[in-house]
């Protein structure tokens, strides 16, 4: 039987299939005709096109395959993919799990997000037990994760034997998109104007890749695993790529009035597409203040998940960005 792995020309996707492939099983990849494919072009699996948006795409790359790993999803903060996050993440999920559910695959693997937990309540350290307390922020990212997450479960009730990972922010060689390793090509290129309080959670992106497999392997039905490492202070975060790079880090630090108020000026009214920092739109600076927190401890407890140092990681990340042209202008 056939293992199917959705997203995976993407970032992190792309690792779950190279992944399954070296491991010796039969790997499909599901891929629009529009996707870029510089991240698989070594990866020897079957190519299935069609959508997570077209159930019926979905069901025909699902026939004989018993697993299913449902990476695909849509990272932005910015207000104009706000509709693009609701189908990708919302409804893709359900059609995605949908068309699992029928076809009685053995295992099923979600991707959700550290988002979907969203951060301690009291200020500390969260885990897969915390309530999310954050949708009446509004930041669209973050609710559809959490949407598509409550949906999951609703198939799990139904009976599909699923397994929910929630990664947080991931990085190493790879990502062309800049999903969720943005902040270290704009430091590179010293785009910051300064640093904020806040905080968040980085793993390497192997690491996750392989507790994605050691979920079906180990996971237990109807749980899901924080797949994270180190948690570091945004200041923290910046002192270490300058001890990597030799490049000094921000040293002024920005309010959050004044990262708001910058992001609501570049996103709403100057409608700039692309953003140059990572504090260039409204939801990026509601969220970036936050201390985005969290014990993995229970996904390295119940599947073996292992925990590169991060030091590796980024170092890793930045040799990839500079041999692939990222940091050239």
């Amino acid at each position: 039987m056939a293992t199917l792995v959705t997203g995976a020309t993407g970032f992190l996707g792309s690792h779950v299939a190279r992944k399954l492939v070296q491991r010796g099983e039969m790997v499909r990849i599901l891929l629009r005709n529009s996707s870029r494919t510089s991240n698989i072009e070594d990866v020897d699996a079957e190519r299935f096109y069609g959508d997570i948006l077209d159930i019926d795409s979905v069901k025909e790359a699902l026939k004989d395959c018993d697993t299913i790993y449902h990476v695909a999803g849509l990272v932005s903060s910015k207000k104009a993919d706000y509709r693009r996050l609701e189908d990708i993440n919302v409804k893709g999920t359900v059609n995605v799990l949908s068309a699992a559910l029928e076809a009685g695959v053995k295992k099923a693997i979600y991707t959700s997000s550290v988002a979907a937990i969203g951060v301690d309540p009291g200020g500390g350290i969260a885990n897969e037990e915390n309530p999310f307390i954050l949708e009446r922020m509004g930041i669209q990212y973050l609710n559809t994760k959490y949407y598509a997450e409550k949906e999951a479960l609703k198939f799990y009730e139904r009976g599909l034997p699923l397994v929910i990972v929630n990664p947080s922010i991931v990085i190493g060689p790879g990502d062309i998109y800049l999903s969720s390793t943005a902040s270290i090509v704009w430091y590179c290129k010293k785009r910051f104007p300064g640093f904020m309080d806040g905080g968040a959670n980085l793993v390497d992106v192997e690491d996750v890749a392989e507790g994605h497999i050691l979920a079906a392997e180990r996971g237990r039905v109807g749980e899901r695993y924080i797949l994270g490492n180190k948690n570091l202070s945004i200041k923290e975060y910046f002192s270490l790529l300058e001890r990597i790079t030799g490049m000094s880090s921000p040293k002024r630090k920005v309010s959050y009035f004044m990262a708001l108020t910058a992001g609501f000026v570049t996103e709403r009214i100057l409608k700039v597409p692309s953003p140059s920092f990572v504090l260039q739109d409204v939801d990026s600076a509601r969220a970036a203040r936050l201390y985005w927190y969290f014990d993995s401890s229970k996904a390295v407890r119940e599947l073996g998940f292992p925990q590169t140092p991060i030091e590796e990681s980024l170092e890793r990340t930045i040799k990839w960005f500079r041999d692939n042209g990222y940091l050239d202008n």
